[in-house]
């Protein structure tokens, strides 16, 4: 089974699939390891049906080049997980594309999920977690807007969680 999660900065989808990963065990493909810089939410989500799970590479040619946000360069290979059940989250991380190769390799068991959340709230919450990110914020935004008017991943998902400002997970 694959689980694509997807959502704006700050929304709660990382929190979300650490939480899944505890209790379930699953493995988690991060895009925030795949982005190519700030200004590379695009590739990362096209490589998600491209080399992270594309039904036609062999299984051990599946993955992608890490990439190193304090050398500012690409970095080792990762292989995707084999033959395992698999959390991919990121924003991006739900595209038409990206659900048939999920669904291709996962034999049809595969589902998107929008995490939902106010900006205010989203925006304090990137804040606190990176000193950096407020100089990267409107133009993240706008990339995240841009994938959301070409993919329509609110659309595309099985399910949308809307995430309370303080959210106890309990599953």
């Amino acid at each position: 089974m694959i689980l694509l999660i997807d959502g704006r900065s700050g929304s709660g989808k990382t929190t979300f699939s650490a939480k899944l990963h505890s209790i379930l065990g699953w493995p988690v493909i991060h895009l925030e390891d795949v982005y190519p810089g700030w200004s590379g939410l695009q590739k990362a989500s096209a490589a998600v049906a491209e080399t992270i799970l594309n039904p036609a590479l062999p299984a051990d040619e599946r993955g992608y080049r890490r990439w190193d946000w304090y050398a500012s360069e690409f970095a080792e290979w990762v292989p995707t997980p084999p033959d395992s059940s698999l959390i991919v989250e990121g924003c991006g991380a739900v595209t038409e594309a990206n659900l048939a190769a999920a669904r291709a390799i996962g034999d049809g068991n595969a589902w998107g999920v929008w995490v939902e959340l106010d900006t205010q709230t989203r925006f304090a919450r990137a804040m606190a977690r990176d000193d950096h990110f407020e100089e990267h914020w409107d133009m993240w935004a706008e990339q995240e807007s841009q994938h959301m008017a070409k993919h329509n991943p609110q659309q595309l998902v099985d399910w949308t969680i809307n995430v309370p400002e303080q959210l106890t997970w309990k599953l």
